[in-house]
């Protein structure tokens, strides 16, 4: 980081007379004082604590304070003057000390500088500090003048410079300052002096100052391009029009000066355009032209990108746009820059309005027209003077005029949310506020700004004053102007002075209001619903019929029956009018006038059609004129009156709608057109907005949803028709002739006939049921399409190991194909796909050079593997590919695992053939793998041999012993000349030598070990030559007669003697005969080890690697290769991405603290050991330890963190996977530049030998790639010293290319009055320090709506790139992932359809899977929605939105247009999914691609899974009364209208009603049980099983039981691990219970998306993501299910119960049972399932605990400041925080609901014995009376308790007594007197037990009338028995079950089944014990 050294005004020329000491400063200083009066103390040379310092000061003293810790030691007398001009500064930020914790840091600091000042004096080097200080400077300064400019610096070295720099830096400020003679000015002016020091200043990625010249990224020739367009500052307006005296630096000063933007804000703004036209500009065609042409492409390319929406918006609007450009090349490309950089500018610095892209747009737009004034030096038409800048260019100019007033008003209209409780009616949310710059009403804003425009108004209308109402309208009448004078107060500014301006008046809503009703779903999806109405009309009007096929409908009769539906569509378009009236009412200040005329017309029309249609159909029925005699045909048969005439007309626009349909080209030009005609024709159908127009697919892919939708809508029509309609039609038929004379209880309506309530009670729950099968049929053919699409794209083609092995010799060609940069030639050709046979071994010199680097990359993969500790070292070596100069040649030397036991078995069969050679060689050679391995074990025993064996003799007996063998095999003759018999001897014996090499080249063999070690080794040589000669080779004698030929000197005679003495490959004299120890070589070691492996590796080795989540990385990385994705570019030609995680509190990296911790269950650490076992075995193997204790005594406790940390939900998991961009990035440039030699040196060894080539690796990877963190709380954490922050810290330090971005609050002083003032800071790690790079103020705090979305805005404005990648903190990534980054990017480039795609989804892996039970059920569950649910989303539906992470984004579309989320409290509640229904309308295209995947974590635990599973129900809700949900309902076409619904909403709502027609039927049954009609029936109609309704409760089993997921879930399993595996896997869920948990989580859908629609309520609720499973007490799971299941499953028993008592039917126990089964299934599993996936929920001594907690819980009174988890009071009320901010409506429909409650006292009572059988509704009242009398007691007994059982205990006592005797002698009385039974007592509490919970019901929802009153606190009272009571009922059970031990071992097994087959031991963590 070097940095060019630029002469400055050098302190050193400032005569030194002129310092004085800065203690002895003016007299008037406040530090003379204590100078003067200091005293020798000891010294103590300690560092001052330079992190921990006031906000408000440690921006602006924080270096000096670092600096002075840094050169203390060498240089204390510096260390003084740093820390003395740290304290002057402090001091001039805050005379008075008021900011906090300013006085303390001042106190602590001036103590310090009394202790130092003695001693550093004698230190002193010089005589005065002034020379002391340039003495230090100058030595500085030299040394970065000498070590600069270099460019290959290692790390120490860098560190070094870095050093030199920022103290030279910091040095330079405090020797200016002193010798200024200026005193406080000087300090004052401190931003001034230090921007002339450029020794360092901080940078991001590119260090553009003058000294940062010979930075590797510099030098890059499209970085070059971009700062010289950049810095092009000629013919610019002259510097002194803005007050500034020197010429501009470049494009972005000039626009700071101009418009007063931020310092921080230009300098992070220069830095993005620079990276944004470098990355386009080397991407744009490499012709034969000029460096400025290719720039102003790229300018060109940039400009179509920034301004497509700003130009868009304009036309909508019809103005035209101000981007004015000269006709000159030159000054145009500069006017182009300049227009970017305003943009960026203004949208750096819009902090929450760039949730408001139109808002933006308007500021834009104005700014462009004055930037364009002030380049031509425009003159103003109407005041005659030059065009000027209407805020002025000072100092925050921008943020105060501009972004600060339009903040306030969404600060205050926040407010106004109360936290989510108020209407969403009575605030403007974001949306709101942006869309009021839709409208040209925008512009009566003006600029400069009227503050006092109604916009800026935040107080809510006064609608009690109509007069005020009048004078606006006089006042807007009177103000109206043309558009030519909109125009000129654009230039001026809005309106005059001199007009009067009225009060500004609250706005309101815009365009849509956010209501919560049911009606909503109606409202948006309103096509569907008449769809489904009208369809059902017809169907039960066929049934009528009996209709058996579709022409009978063509019938005169029958088709003018059904006909009917379009009466019933007219009724529905009226109420679709009425709702449209009542929903906008509140929008209606700022709707257009001709959209109010155009609902009343609308409204009258469908009024008019109303009343003409049924007239028409009453008095033409049966009155048709028919044309045609012939009726043998069915068009015969086609007959006409003039109600069908009438109904033609009516149709006529939706058959103009249906013919645009099948051209959406035409209807998205007529949608999108300005033109005023097309603006006409298209007035009438929707609301004239600017998003939601033109969202039209092409012809083909609305073909295949079409075609999709018209396949699951016939088969549910075929399915409802024939087994839910037409059977109902027979029993309807004959209940409604049955005569009902005799009912069982007092009829309130006894004339009523046809037994209507009987129908409704039968037919009910078809109906629900009719609406709700379309989600099944959805969930039947979307396993159907999307496991076909899967087989399609060869989804699951290798998922073994085996398969892995048996395709593994393609894969390098696939790798070549898929991920290596292809020539220009080879692009020309067309790719191949699928598997197919690779010829590895003969290719071309690419695919050669290419198999290198698939080795390269394969071998990093793997190492990655054992960094994370994956693989032990044994299967590293077995997985690796040795890398030697035999790649580049097409020879493959493939990893041992794949040679596993291949050489053994080929000695197998070689030892007993019996046949020819040549058989024996095919035999071998048909498997490639086992010819590889024989031939490599050949080839690397001879070339051990030739390098152990040196001695001459020796040496030629090999060569012919090697002769003989390969002349053998030349001829054929291998099997006769050899004995076969003997090679598995010789195989041991050749194990034996390769043993003893490698001992000796792992031991520093010395003295007596390396003869004893030699003597072994001759050995061996020995025993092999006697082995081959004397019992293989059939003519082994031709060795010796061979030497026995050789005749010569004496010398050769003497060699031929030393065969006998001394031995064969012995050692004589100085002759060595073999050269042991071998040659220290890394390759030869490793070639040795590898022999070694192939000599003895078994069977064991084909099953590794041993780690599952290994296998499936390899599997998938090895499948993806064959997928379809995009050729990769080159690493400098791809696309720039940014990846953007925002953190909150959650976990950084466990501390020490926390891994053994063992207070709330068993320590994390015992944990992990436990669910990886196999990863911390490896751990202990990589640390060279042996247990946890080793680890602790060396000193690896931040190894043992990281790894623990690595393992769990943490931040620094999802930092390490996602830096694997970096890395992938850094090796695939390596691999596009490097050459042969500087692949087989390796690119490790490269990276550190090569300086140029790393540090140009760095350069790219910086371009590329960039990685920001959004630590919401990393400044408060670092003031309060919290350990969270060093922890970021670290992460930095670990990961240099890390940024962090925060915010900051501190108190600045104004006035000498602290005021909060935040600021948008990034940082970045520097020699152990945080260094702040960017600083951006902001207009107030940022978190006013939704906190994560707030969190990614203010973050995003450091990203940088094209794309941008949003990473959720609990995810993964992966090194092989990661390399097919870049050919993802490329998919933005792709055509997809009608656009290029805007978002990319990815799939996920769930890593937590294998936790628990539950987890695996989770995991399974999310695995198929983001993966065969997505995938079908996507293509054909084409409704994919965003659901959250790791979508990757284009960048510059989403910053244009609102940003990635939406941010507006409790509506934007799923924040991510806005972002996708915000990209659709806007004309974005979202796709998903399965060849990549990262990992995510999720909840482990059921309270967990229940709480995200709410948070989504809730967000859900709130989508359904979104604006976003409305317009894409409406703007869609029918079909992709029909997929948007039933995949978002529509899930949950079909949840809910399927919920709902089990009430429905329940209470049905009830009703006609209670009532008598059911007899009657039965007796009179004969109306018996009704096989309707059996079909009705089997299609809610099919939703509730969580087949909609499992169809799904199966056929994704059965695709990736095929579907033995899938259906296996499907049987063991259920074995273990994974039908209690789907039902289970129906119930939490279906309540918490029900009760957000009516009453509100949502909010985030955070689950924690805790990697333990641990046990939750009895009454966290009361309060956590109390209301959501408990109590409903208690009213469903009771119905059944009831049911069963009462029922008359024919039918037998049995078919009862099988009917309800699902009913009580649902009902049990509500309320027992908290309980049985509770770990240790059976266990005595838990239960027990639990129990006392729980009457603890129950009996605490509440108050303020007590928490819910405390006191039952407390959390009573918590639970009716949503009835709070609900409506009247929502509380009389929750009124209305609880009204079902006393239907078991009317009906009951009835059949009471003590009754007789009355029927008089006397004996309704009198049941009143009991309940009347019951509360008297109860209330008694609570006031006894009150009065009496404190102090007078024996009183209270026999007060209980008295009543406990009064009740029993009255029901004595009763049952003697007036025959009261056993069954009464019990049928009496099935009847008020409800009534009494409907009461405490409806007191609840009339709380604000009663709050207060006797009639509250009796209600408290009765709630709190209740909660015991039912508490009590769930309680008892399971303290029965308890005293079996076997049921805690049956619960252990099936919840940590997983965990057992992995053989790990569940139960010492369930117990707690620390077993090492």
């Amino acid at each position: 980081m070097s940095h060019e050294i630029v002469p400055v005004d050098d302190p050193i020329d400032v005569p030194s007379t002129s310092y004085s000491r800065p203690i002895l400063g003016r007299d008037d200083s406040p530090e003379r004082h204590f100078t003067r009066s200091l005293t020798f103390r000891e010294h103590v040379s300690e560092p001052f604590d330079s992190e921990r310092l006031p906000a408000t000061l440690a921006s602006e003293i924080q270096r000096f304070l670092r600096i002075a810790n840094l050169v203390e030691s060498e240089e204390p007398r510096i260390a003084y003057l740093c820390r003395f001009h740290a304290f002057e500064i402090a001091h001039h930020m805050d005379r008075n000390s008021t900011g906090r914790g300013v006085r303390q840091f001042k106190t602590s600091l001036l103590q310090r500088l009394e202790q130092d000042e003695e001693f550093t004096v004698r230190r002193r080097k010089e005589k005065s500090d002034v020379r002391e200080l340039k003495r230090v400077y100058h030595a500085y300064k030299e040394y970065i003048i000498r070590h600069g400019a270099a460019f290959n610096l290692d790390n120490s070295q860098r560190e070094k410079l870095i050093n030199a720099r920022r103290i030279a830096s910091v040095l330079y400020e405090v020797l200016k300052t002193v010798t200024s003679g200026a005193g406080p000015q000087a300090i004052a002016d401190r931003d001034s002096i230090r921007s002339k020091s450029e020794f360092y200043v901080p940078y991001n990625i590119l260090p553009l100052d003058r000294g940062g010249v010979h930075q590797a990224i510099m030098h890059l020739p499209e970085i070059k391009a971009a700062v010289a367009i950049v810095r092009n500052t000629r013919g610019l307006p002259p510097p002194e029009e803005f007050q500034r005296h020197q010429p501009f630096v470049d494009l972005f000063e000039f626009l700071q000066y101009a418009f007063g933007f931020q310092n921080g804000n230009v300098s992070n703004q220069r830095e993005h355009m620079i990276l944004l036209l470098s990355n386009t500009i080397i991407r744009q065609p490499q012709k034969q032209s000029s460096a400025p042409k290719s720039g102003d492409e790229a300018v060109d390319a940039l400009m179509k990108k920034f301004f497509k929406n700003y130009t868009n918006w304009c036309k909508f609007l019809g103005r035209k746009n101000n981007i004015r450009l000269p006709y000159v090349k030159q000054e145009a490309l500069q006017y182009k820059t300049l227009y970017i950089g305003l943009y960026l500018l203004i949208w750096g610095e819009a902090s929450n309005l760039r949730f408001m892209p139109e808002c933006l747009c308007y500021i834009f737009h104005q700014m462009a027209y004055e930037l364009h004034g002030v380049l031509t030096g425009g003159v103003s038409m109407i005041t005659g003077e030059k065009v000027e800048p209407a805020y002025g260019g000072g100092n925050e100019s921008f943020l105060e005029n501009v972004v600060t007033p339009i903040y306030r008003v969404i600060q205050k209209e926040a407010e106004k949310n109360k936290n989510g409780t108020a209407d969403h009616s009575m605030w403007r949310n974001y949306d709101d506020l942006n869309e009021y710059f839709w409208s040209l009403e925008c512009f009566e804003i003006g600029w400069p700004m009227r503050l006092d425009h109604d916009f800026f108004c935040v107080d809510s209308l006064d609608t009690s004053k109509p007069g005020r109402w009048r004078g606006m309208l006089r006042f807007r009448k009177k103000t109206k102007k043309t558009d030519e004078e909109m125009e000129d107060d654009e230039e001026l500014g809005a309106l005059s002075e001199e007009q009067t301006k009225p009060t500004p008046k609250w706005l309101g809503k815009t365009n849509f209001v956010e209501i919560r009703s049911f009606w909503q779903i109606f409202r948006s999806f309103d096509r569907m619903w008449s769809f489904f109405l009208l369809s059902l009309q017809a169907l039960i009007i066929m049934a009528c019929h009996d209709v058996e096929s579709p022409l009978q409908m063509f019938n005169a009769n029958i088709f003018e029956d059904v006909m009917s539906i379009f009466i019933t569509s007219s009724i529905l378009k009226l109420i679709k009018g009425i709702l449209d009236i009542i929903f906008k009412w509140k929008a209606r200040n700022t709707m257009p006038i001709s959209e109010k005329k155009k609902q009343m017309v609308k409204l009258g029309l469908a009024a008019i059609w109303t009343i003409i249609l049924p007239v028409l159909y009453s008095h033409s029925r049966r009155k048709y004129i028919c044309y045609f005699t012939n009726y043998k045909t069915w068009l015969g048969e086609w007959c006409f009156s003039p109600y069908m005439v009438a109904v033609t007309i009516y149709l006529t626009g939706s058959a103009i709608e249906l013919v645009l349909f099948f051209v959406p080209a035409i209807s998205k030009y007529i949608e999108t057109s300005n033109h005023r005609i097309f603006k006409t024709l298209s007035w009438w159908g929707q609301p004239r907005l600017y998003v939601g127009r033109g969202v039209q697919e092409t012809q083909l892919s609305q073909f295949k949803y079409t075609f999709f939708w018209i396949l699951v809508l016939l088969t549910k029509f075929a399915f409802s028709y024939s087994f839910e309609i037409k059977p109902l039609i027979e029993p309807t038929r004959l209940i409604m002739k049955a005569g009902v004379r005799n009912y069982e209880w007092h009829e309130i309506f006894p004339e009523v006939k046809s037994n209507a309530a009987a129908i409704v009670a039968v037919w009910a729950p078809i109906m629900v049921v009719y609406f709700m099968d379309t989600q099944i049929w959805y969930s039947v053919f979307c396993t159907i399409f999307g496991g076909l699409y899967g087989v399609l794209h060869h989804l699951g083609e290798i998922r073994t190991l085996g398969m892995l092995r048996g395709r593994f010799h393609t894969l390098a060609s696939a790798f070549n194909a898929s991920l290596i940069p292809h020539s220009t030639k080879d692009e020309k050709r067309r790719r191949q796909r699928g598997f197919f046979p690779f010829n590895l071994g003969r290719g071309s010199d690419g695919q050669k050079n290419s198999m290198a680097k698939f080795v390269l990359v394969w071998n990093q993969v793997i190492n990655s593997f054992r960094t994370e500790d994956l693989i032990s070292n044994k299967e590293l070596d077995l997985m690796t590919m040795p890398m030697s100069s035999e790649v580049l040649s097409g020879i493959i030397r493939w990893p041992i695992f794949l040679l596993a036991n291949k050489f053994s078995t080929a000695l197998s069969i070689a030892k007993d053939f019996v046949e020819k050679d040549e058989v024996l060689y095919k035999r071998i050679q048909r498997d490639e793998y086992m010819y590889y391995a024989v031939k490599e074990c050949y080839e690397s025993l001879k070339y051990i041999l030739q390098i152990l064996v040196v001695g001459d003799l020796e040496k030629k007996i090999i060569s012919g012993i090697i002769n003989e063998i390969e002349e053998s095999i030349r001829q054929s003759s291998l099997l006769e000349e050899f004995k076969m018999k003997e090679l598995p001897a010789l195989h041991e014996k050749c194990i034996e030598l390769v043993q003893l090499l490698v001992e000796g080249s792992e031991e520093q063999l010395q003295g007596e070990k390396i003869e004893e070690q030699h003597g072994k080794l001759v050995k061996a040589l020995q025993d092999i030559f006697e082995l081959v000669t004397n019992d293989m080779m059939v003519h082994g004698d031709r060795i010796l007669d061979l030497l026995k030929s050789r005749e010569g000197s004496e010398e050769e005679t003497e060699i031929f003697m030393r065969v006998i003495e001394p031995q064969l490959f012995e050692s004589y004299g100085e002759m060595k005969c073999i050269h042991f120890p071998l040659p220290d070589s890394a390759s030869l070691s490793e070639q040795i080890q590898r022999f070694l492996l192939l000599l003895t590796v078994k069977d064991s080795a084909m099953d590794i690697p041993e780690n599952l989540d290994a296998r499936r990385r390899i599997s998938f990385f090895a499948t993806s290769l064959f997928m379809d994705m995009p050729d990769a570019p080159k690493v400098r030609n791809m696309m720039s991405f940014s990846v953007l995680t925002p953190h909150y509190q959650e976990d950084i990296n466990y501390s020490t603290k926390e891994l053994h911790s063992t207070n709330s269950s068993v320590s994390i650490i015992f944990y992990m050991q436990k669910i990886f076992p196999d990863e911390w075995k490896n751990f202990l193997e990589r640390m060279g330890c042996e247990n946890l204790d080793a680890l602790k005594r060396e000193g690896k406790e931040e190894e043992l963190r990281n790894w623990a940390s690595y393992r769990g939900q943490t931040l620094s998991r999802t930092v390490r996977g996602m830096m694997y961009c970096r890395e992938a990035l850094k090796l695939q440039a390596f691999l596009d530049m490097a050459d042969d030699e500087d692949i087989l040196e390796g690119y490790d060894d490269v990276e550190r030998s090569n300086r140029p080539l790393a540090a140009q690796l760095d350069a790219l990877a910086d371009m590329k790639f960039t990685y920001v963190v959004s630590c919401q709380m990393f400044g408060a954490q670092k003031s309060a010293g919290d350990p969270h922050a060093q922890d970021i810290l670290d992460l930095m330090i670990k990961h240099p290319s890390l940024r962090v971005a925060y915010v900051e609050e501190r108190e600045e002083i104004v006035l000498d009055a602290p005021k909060k003032v935040y600021y948008s800071i990034l940082v970045k790690a520097v020699n152990g320090f945080d260094q702040e790079i960017y600083r951006v103020k902001l207009p107030g705090p940022p978190n006013i709506g939704e906190g994560k979305p707030e969190n990614q805005n203010h973050a995003i404005v450091f990203t940088r790139g094209e794309a941008l990648q949003t990473i959720d903190m609990n995810q993964d990534n992966y090194l092989e992932e990661a390399f097919k980054m870049r050919n993802l990017l490329q998919e933005f480039l792709r055509n997809r359809g009608r656009r290029p795609p805007t978002i990319l989804g990815l799939r996920e892996h769930i890593f937590t899977g294998s936790v628990s039970s539950l987890a695996w059920f989770m995991s399974y569950q999310e695995t198929s929605f983001v993966t065969i649910g997505q995938r079908l989303l996507a293509n054909p539906l084409r409704v994919r939105f965003h659901y959250g992470h790791p979508d990757v984004f284009d960048r510059i579309f989403h910053i244009t247009r609102g940003g990635i989320s939406k941010a507006s409290k409790t509506i934007n509640l799923s924040e991510d999914v806005f972002a996708g229904y915000n990209t659709t309308l806007r004309r974005g295209c979202i796709t998903y691609n399965e060849y990549l995947q990262v990992g995510k974590g999720r909840d482990v635990g059921l309270n967990q899974i229940s709480k995200f599973e709410a948070k989504v129900a809730n967000g859900n809700s709130e989508q359904t009364i979104s604006r976003d949900i409305y317009r894409l309902g409406q703007r869609f076409d029918f079909f992709r209208m029909l997929s948007c619904y039933f995949t978002t909403i529509g899930f949950y709502f079909s949840s809910l009603i399927s919920v709902m027609g089990i009430y429905i039927y329940l209470y049905g049954q009830l009703y006609l049980v209670l009532s008598g009609l059911q007899k009657t029936l039965i007796l009179e109609a004969k109306v018996k099983n009704i096989k309707s309704l059996e079909t009705a409760l089997a299609s809610q089993s099919f939703l509730q039981l969580g087949l909609l997921t499992g169809l799904p879930m199966v056929m994704e399993i059965g695709l990736e691990k095929g579907f033995l595996t899938a259906f296996q896997d499907f049987i063991l869920m259920q074995l273990q219970l994974a039908a209690f948990f789907f039902t289970f989580s129906l119930g939490t859908k279906t309540h918490y998306f029900g009760r957000t629609i009516l009453h509100g309520g949502a909010k985030y609720r955070p689950t924690g993501r805790k990697v333990v499973v641990f046990h939750a007490n009895f009454s966290e799971n009361y309060r956590l299910y109390s209301r959501s299941h408990f109590i409903k499953g208690f009213e469903l028993i009771i119905l059944l119960v009831v049911y069963e008592l009462f029922k008359h039917t024919s039918q037998s126990n049995m078919a009862y049972s099988f009917i309800t089964f699902s009913v009580w299934f649902m009902s049990l599993t509500w309320l027992c399932a908290p309980f049985l996936f509770n770990p240790s929920g059976f266990t005595w001594e838990i239960i027990v605990g639990d129990w006392r907690d729980w009457n603890r819980w129950i009996k605490e009174q509440g108050g303020i400041g007590i928490q819910q988890d405390k006191s039952w009071q407390s959390w009573w009320n918590d639970e009716q925080a949503h009835l709070r901010g609900s409506g009247v409506g929502a509380r009389c429909l929750e009124i209305i609901l609880s009204l079902r409650f006393f239907v078991y006292q009317y009906g009951l009572v009835y059949h009471l014995d003590i009754t007789q059988s009355s029927t008089n509704i006397i004996v309704y009242a009198l049941s009143w009376v009991v309940i009347l009398a019951t509360f008297l007691t109860v209330k008694a007994v609570d006031l006894g308790r009150q009065l009496f059982s404190t102090r007078k205990h024996l009183v209270f006592r026999f007060f209980k007594v008295f009543v406990f005797v009064s009740i029993l002698t009255v029901i004595i009385t009763l049952s003697n007197i007036c025959h009261l039974s056993l069954k009464d007592l019990i049928v009496s509490c099935l009847a008020f037990l409800p009534t009494g919970w409907g009461l405490i019901l409806i007191a609840q929802a009339v709380r604000p009338k009663i709050e207060g009153t006797s009639l509250w606190e009796f209600t408290q009272v009765l709630a709190r028995a209740y909660d015991y009571g039912m508490g009590v009922v769930l309680f008892a059970p399971m303290a029965i079950l308890a005293w079996l031990p076997i049921i805690s071992a049956f619960q252990t097994r099936f919840l940590f089944n997983e965990a057992f087959n992995r053989r790990l031991q569940i139960q010492p963590i369930l117990a707690g014990k620390k077993k090492k």
